[in-house]
This record gives structure tokens, sequence and C-alpha cells, in this order.
């Protein structure tokens, strides 16, 4: 049967309480959805009982379901709101950022960002899919930590816009409809949202990060590896671009330049002589380490927590910090064995 002649008997027998057909139905649509609610709300937990709340929310309103769009734009349309109710109950929701115990003066300070890196793992067999003509950004930008942070500085109705048309190509007026507004609000949040990407994400004419997983991404990876897990400061600012930025989401300090990163990373007390080791993974379509602390009194070494490296031509132009705690995502050890 053709696909769309399979989707409308999925449909009919969804609608029959056919929970296996509501199945097929919107399973070939999960993991695209699970990256559009990461996008918007920054957090992987998050995303994932989104999507389930969509899920469970179409089952129960399947009914409804008119075919005036197609399935992926109505299962769309219903993550999106959720995505907003999510973000609306987590802004009332205090969070706390632990602070560090007196670190170096930062070159910025800025307001906490909840973020958490995507594993690339879970990009792996997305539905290859065009965007269409009304998108400004390729897949693997729109995924970048760069562009993740920058639209979490939106509002949240700028942010699902931006995402709906510049991201994922919807027309304005579909977007328009998935937000219960119209097509001048959706237009005006546009122009917003846009303007404040252009002053937050790096200039277009920076050069290109090396192709993933090519000779020379490994080789500066491995350069920056080695200097890390060695504790060899002077070494690791010297692959870093002269304007390169630490972060560590969600504190809110920025280390900016190599004296600055240098001083806070000389400040770090795995860096003063207690042996470091790093397992290699990617996060957001980026090179990243799992790093490790080595134990005083065991042959293991302890989570330290992620580090997603921002690559520009042959240095390092961003260094961005994560704690353990998403190790689990990546599939990383919670000890490594340290043979003696």
């Amino acid at each position: 049967m053709p696909g769309d002649a399979l989707a409308e008997a999925a449909l009919a027998r969804a609608r029959a309480g056919d929970e296996e057909g509501f199945r097929e139905l919107t399973e070939p649509h999960r993991r695209e959805l699970h990256v559009h609610c990461y996008r918007i709300l920054g957090s992987l937990q998050d995303a994932e009982d989104v999507v389930q709340e969509t899920l469970l929310a179409a089952w129960r309103g399947l009914e409804a379901f008119e075919g005036r769009a197609s399935v992926r734009a109505w299962l769309y349309r219903i993550a999106t709101n959720r995505c907003l109710d999510a973000m609306r109950a987590r802004s009332r929701r205090p969070r706390e950022v632990q602070a560090m115990h007196e670190p170096p003066e930062p070159s910025r300070r800025a307001e906490p960002v909840w973020l958490e890196p995507y594993p690339d793992i879970l990009l792996e067999d997305l539905p290859d899919r065009s965007p269409g003509p009304a998108a400004r950004y390729e897949a693997r930008e729109s995924i970048e930590l760069a562009f993740i942070v920058a639209l979490q500085g939106l509002p949240p109705r700028q942010r699902a816009a931006l995402v709906l048309r510049d991201v994922l190509g919807f027309r304005t007026a579909e977007v328009a409809e998935m937000l219960d507004t119209g097509d001048a609000s959706v237009k005006g949040a546009l122009q917003r949202a846009r303007a404040t990407l252009r002053a937050r994400l790096p200039a277009p004419d920076r050069e290109r990060a090396p192709r993933p997983n090519s000779p020379s991404e490994r080789q500066l990876v491995g350069r920056f590896a080695d200097a890390f897990s060695s504790g060899d400061v002077d070494e690791l600012v010297s692959v870093l671009t002269d304007d390169a930025v630490l972060t560590m989401p969600p504190l809110p300090l920025e280390y900016q330049g190599h004296e600055a990163i240098a001083d806070f990373l000389r400040y770090r007390v795995p860096l003063r002589g207690a042996p470091m080791h790093v397992v290699s993974t990617r996060a957001n379509t980026q090179p990243a380490l799992g790093c490790y602390l080595q134990d005083a009194h065991a042959a293991i070494a302890r989570p330290f927590g992620l580090v997603v490296l921002t690559l520009e031509g042959d240095r390092v132009s961003a260094m961005t910090r994560f704690d353990h705690s998403v190790f689990p995502y990546f599939g990383l050890p919670r000890t490594l064995r340290i043979s003696t």
C-alpha cells in the first residue's frame, strides 16, 4: 500500500481504539518530536516528559483530529503547546544554582541558563525530512550548543515561532494555527527573535569547524584531551582561539580569553595534580569528553563532568562544562577502572 493509504488505514484503526494502529501512526515522528522539544526546553528529561504528554494527548484527542493538517503537523502543534505549558510551570518553580567557593572573577556574569547537552546517538536514524525553503537553519546548525543557548534566551512564544518556522520550515499560516494566533503576531515574534539570535550567535564569517570525525577534528580534540588529562594549562590554552569562552550551565559565570580561562583552570582542584581521565563522546553534533577524576584510595576514576567543545578552524572556541549527572544519557560508565 502507498504511504498515504497506510497512514489512513492506521488512523482508522487508531480511531477504533487500536493502540497498535496509533503507534504506527505516531512512532515515525517520535524521534523528531523529542529533538523539537529539546530545542525549545533545553532539557533532555523535560523533552522526554513532554513527548510522552504529547502522545497521550494525541491518543485522547484522536476523535477531534479532522485531517485538515498532516498527522505530523498536528503532533507538532500539541508538542509545541505542551512545551509552552512546561515553560510556564518551570518559571514558577524555584531553582537554586549551587555557587562555587570563591572562584576567580569571571569576565561576565549572566542569567543562569538551564541546559543539558544532547547525545549524538539520539540523533541517529532521525527521519530524513527536508525542512523546506522557509527554513533558515541547517539541521546540524540548529542543534549545536550555541544555537540552543541562544534559543533559551528568547521569550517562550518567540522561541516556539522561530523553531517552527526557521528550523522546521512550517509556513507562517501553519505556525499561527499551531500557536492559536494570527499571521501578524507570528511575523512580529519572528522579527524580534531573529534580531536577538543575530546578536547572540557567532558571526557567519568565522572559520568553520572541521568535519565531524575527520582527521583534523580528531587531532585537535586529541591535543585538548591530552592537555586536559595532564593538567597542562599552558598547552590547553594554546589550542584555544583568542576569544574562546568557558561556561558551565547553569552557573552564571563566563570566562573569556586565554588569561581568564587559564586562571579558572588553575583554580580547579583536579588540575593541581590529581590525575584526570577522559572518554570521548559527542553532544549536539560536537566533540565532547566525559571526564573522570582518579580516586586517591582505589584503582578507579569517578565522574567529574562532561565538556563539550566548539571548534573553529584548528582551534577550540568554546568549552561548555556540564555536571556528570548527564553521563547516563551518553552511555558513560559510573566509574572507570584504572589499570595499575
